[in-house]
């Protein structure tokens, strides 16, 4: 099983998520969306506000398949890499991989700043909130609960509609 992070801040932020979701199912089942979070921008903060969610995906691809089939969902439909923590049409990113961990070239898993991301535990705590961390052995709850408070503006916005 593998948990994504999904997040889009140009053009219909909602219609870039549900067809990156589309695009998921291709490489697996879609067995769970999360709500959609307005998230505020982190490092890059001169940029516009990302809608963002959480899936989980059951696959059959190893990570580095998974992860260059992600890079061909992103680059079909329209990203492009030139300001790093920019602004982007879809961005897509691998959480946790079962009880893997990674650390290849261009792959890390669990992600690398999972842990610290209220953006990115909101959502993964809501669809799957006993999922643990591999390495710090905290579940997906836990480690939303030990965040600051102020460590981003976390709005629920819904669901993805037609998903």
């Amino acid at each position: 099983m593998a948990y994504l992070s999904l997040g889009s801040n140009l053009g219909d932020r909602e219609t870039n998520l549900r067809t990156a979701l589309e695009q998921l199912g291709q490489l697996g089942e879609v067995t769970a969306v999360s709500s959609l979070y307005e998230t505020e921008p982190v490092e890059v903060s001169d940029q516009p506000w990302f809608l963002n969610c959480a899936a989980a995906l059951k696959t059959n691809l190893m990570p580095k398949q998974l992860l260059s089939h992600m890079l061909k969902i992103e680059q079909a439909m329209g990203r492009r890499r030139t300001i790093p923590k920019g602004p982007r049409i879809i961005d897509i990113d691998i959480l946790l991989l079962g009880n893997s961990v990674i650390h290849a070239a261009q792959l890390d898993v669990p992600h690398p700043s999972l842990h610290l991301r209220r953006f990115v535990l909101e959502p993964l705590a809501e669809i799957a909130p006993e999922v643990r961390h591999p390495v710090l052995k905290r579940t997906a709850r836990e480690l939303l609960q030990g965040l600051p408070r102020d460590s981003g503006a976390v709005k629920k916005q819904g669901r993805v509609s037609d998903f």
